[in-house]
C-alpha cells in the first residue's frame, strides 16, 4: 500500500489514541519490522490501519513503518524489534567494473550485462526498454526467442523481479536462467525447444530507483506491488471488455508495466521477491478477511504449476512454514493492488509470486547455491505455458485474425487471442473440456469433447461467423442464406451478400457463406 495511503489511516489511528502528532518521514519511513501479533482479528486491524505488510509466518509478521506507527503498535500491545535485511555488499550500486554471475548487479552492472547478451547472441535475443523510472532509470526487458521479427503462433511468457529495492535475488537468478538459455540454444535439445516454441520475456530489475538505496518502495515511496488496480474498486470487468486500461496516475514503473503487459498477450508469468521461501498463487485479495483462503477459478491449475515450481527445489518444497512450499495469497495475507490478481483477473494472464529466500538480501556467497536450488524449478515452471489447448480463432470469411475470448465451461476466467495472429493458448489440467469462443460482431460458438492430455497443448483452431453472414436476418447462417448469396454473385438481386467486406460479391462470398454454414 502506498505510504500517502498509510499516513491518513495511520494519522486518525494517532488522532483516537491521543498521540503527538509527527512528521510524515516518521510515519511512513522505509523500515522493515519484525511483529507479533495476537490473533487473527488484531491482524486484520493492522491490515485495515493500512500497514505495508511484507511476510507473515505463524504470529510474526514483518512490516514496513516507523514513527507513530510504531508507538500505535505499542499501545495496540503488539512487541517489534528491526529486522536485518542482510550483509550488503561494500560495492552495491556502484558501477565500473564487469561483474561475474553471483556477484549482485546494480543497475549500472546489469545494464551492461543485458547489453553484452543481447550483442552476443543477436539472433535469439534483443533488448528494449518499457519505460523510465522515477529517476529516469530503464525498465530493461531482454526477449529471447527464435524470431525475434515475426509474430509467431507461440504462447508468451514473462519473468519479473525486484519490484522491491531490497529483495535482488531474482535479478541474480535472472541473470543466471539469460546465461543458461542463450549458452544453451542449439546444444541442448530441451532449451533449443523452449526457445524454438515459446516468446519469452525477461525484466531483472522492475524498481532500480529502490534497488540503489536499497529499499523497498520507489523513489515516490510507493510499493509497487500495492499499486496496480484493484478489483472491485478500480475495475469489474476485464481488457476484453473494452474498459480503461487505469494506467493513468500510477507510478511510473507500474504504468510501463500495464501497458507493456496489456499490448502483449501473455500466458504464464511470475514475480520474484525474497523474506520468505514459497510460491503464493491467486488470490491475494478477494474482498474477504485475511486469512481466508481466496479461490481463484483455476485453483487446480494454480496449484499444480505452483508445485511444479517448488517440487525441484528441495529447501523450498520441504518448509516447515508452507505445506510443499505454495500457498494461497489472501490465506497468508491479504494484499490490495497487487499485480499478480490484476494480470489474472485483467488480462486473463497466469501468475504467481515467487519467494526465494528468507533473508531480504542473502551474503553473495548464497547466490550460486540458491541458483542451483531454482533452476530446474524455473526452466519447469516456464514449460508449463504449453498445457492445455491451444490454437487461432480467424473470420471464416477472410481469414483474419480476431481479437476473442476464450470461456472454459464452468470457469468463469477468460482468456484472450492475440489480435495480431489470433492464436489462444488455454492453460488447463488434463481431463474433457467444453469450450465457448466470441468475438464483437461475430456468432459465438461452442465446441465440447476436447480431450486434454498431459504434456503438450491440445490443438482446437476455431472460425467464427460473423452477423453479416446471416444475409436473410433470421439470427442463423444455412443453406438460404449460401443461396442469397450465390443469386448476388450470378446478378440475380440479393441485398447484403457483400459478406467479406471487400466492395464486391463475387466466389470469394459464396465460399465465405459456406464456411460460416459450417462452422455456425
Amino acid at each position: 500500500m502506498p505510504p500517502v495511503r498509510l499516513i491518513g489511516r495511520i494519522a486518525i489511528a494517532v488522532a483516537l489514541l491521543g498521540l503527538a502528532c509527527l512528521s510524515d518521514s516518521q510515519i511512513a519511513a522505509d523500515v522493515p519490522y519484525q511483529i507479533t501479533y495476537r490473533d487473527a482479528a488484531q491482524m486484520q486491524t493492522i491490515i485495515d490501519l493500512g500497514f505495508d505488510i511484507s511476510h507473515v509466518d505463524g504470529d510474526n509478521a514483518t512490516v514496513y513503518t516507523n514513527g507513530a506507527a510504531l508507538e500505535i503498535l505499542s499501545h495496540m500491545g503488539i512487541g517489534y524489534s528491526l529486522v536485518d535485511i542482510g550483509p550488503i555488499p561494500e560495492d552495491w550500486g556502484k558501477s565500473g567494473r564487469v561483474k561475474a554471475l553471483g556477484k549482485y548487479h546494480g543497475y549500472a552492472d546489469l545494464s551492461d550485462a543485458l547489453q553484452a547478451f543481447a550483442g552476443a547472441y543477436p539472433s535469439i535475443c534483443w533488448l528494449v526498454s518499457l519505460g523510465q523510472s522515477v529517476e529516469g532509470r530503464e525498465l530493461w526487458a531482454l526477449e529471447i526467442t527464435d524470431n525475434l521479427d515475426i509474430e509467431e503462433d507461440e504462447p508468451e511468457f514473462r519473468y519479473i523481479s525486484t519490484m522491491h529495492g531490497n529483495e535482488p535475488v531474482g535479478t541474480e537468478m535472472l541473470l543466471y536462467l539469460i546465461d543458461h538459455m542463450l549458452s544453451g540454444y542449439g546444444t541442448d535439445d530441451r532449451i533449443t525447444r523452449i526457445i524454438d516454441n515459446t516468446v519469452i520475456w525477461i525484466v531483472p530489475m522492475m524498481n532500480p530507483d529502490g534497488n540503489a538505496v536499497p529499499h523497498r518502495f520507489n523513489a515516490n515511496g510507493f510499493d509497487l506491488n500495492r499499486s496496480f488496480p484493484v478489483f472491485g474498486d478500480d475495475f469489474t470487468g476485464t481488457w476484453f471488455d473494452g474498459g480503461p486500461l487505469l494506467d493513468n496516475g500510477r507510478q511510473p514503473e507500474v504504468q510501463a508495466i500495464m501497458l507493456w503487459s496489456a499490448l502483449n498477450s501473455f500466458v504464464l508469468a511470475a514475480n520474484m521477491h525474497t523474506g520468505a521461501l514459497v510460491v503464493n498463487y491467486p488470490f491475494d485479495d478477494d474482498g474477504g478477511p485475511n486469512g481466508i483462503y481466496a479461490e481463484a477459478p483455476d485453483d487446480d491449475l494454480y496449484i499444480d504449476i505452483s508445485l511444479r515450481y517448488s517440487e525441484h527445489n528441495p529447501p523450498m518444497f520441504n518448509s516447515l512454514s508452507f505445506t510443499d512450499g505454495i500457498t494461497n495469497g489472501a490465506e497468508w495475507y491479504v494484499i490490495e493492488g497487487g499485480m499478480q490478481d490484476w494480470n489474472y483477473r485483467y488480462l486473463g494472464c497466469n501468475e504467481v509470486t515467487l519467494e526465494l529466500n528468507s533473508q531480504f538480501i542473502p551474503a553473495e556467497s548464497r547466490l550460486p547455491d540458491l541458483w542451483d536450488d531454482n533452476r530446474e524449478s524455473m526452466l519447469s515452471y516456464l514449460e508449463a505455458v504449453n498445457i492445455g489447448v491451444r490454437g487461432l480463432v480467424r473470420d471464416a470469411t477472410t481469414n483474419r485474425p480476431l481479437f476473442a475470448q476464450v470461456h472454459v465451461q464452468g470457469n468463469t476466467q477468460p482468456v484472450f487471442t492475440d489480435p495480431d495472429i489470433g492464436d489462444y493458448h488455454r492453460m488447463l489440467l488434463p481431463g474433457r473440456y467444453t469450450l465457448r469462443y466470441n468475438s464483437g460482431g461475430y456468432f459465438e460458438r461452442e465446441i465440447g469433447g476436447i480431450d486434454v492430455a498431459a504434456g503438450d497443448a491440445t490443438r482446437v483452431d476455431v472460425q467464427l461467423a460473423p452477423h453479416r453472414a446471416d444475409v436473410n436476418g433470421d439470427n442463423a447462417i444455412g443453406a438460404t442464406d449460401v443461396q442469397v448469396v450465390i443469386n448476388a454473385a450470378l446478378g440475380l438481386g440479393g441485398e447484403g451478400s457483400d459478406i467479406n467486406g471487400d466492395g464486391q460479391v463475387d466466389a470469394l462470398d459464396v465460399q465465405g457463406a459456406i464456411n460460416c454454414a459450417l462452422v455456425f
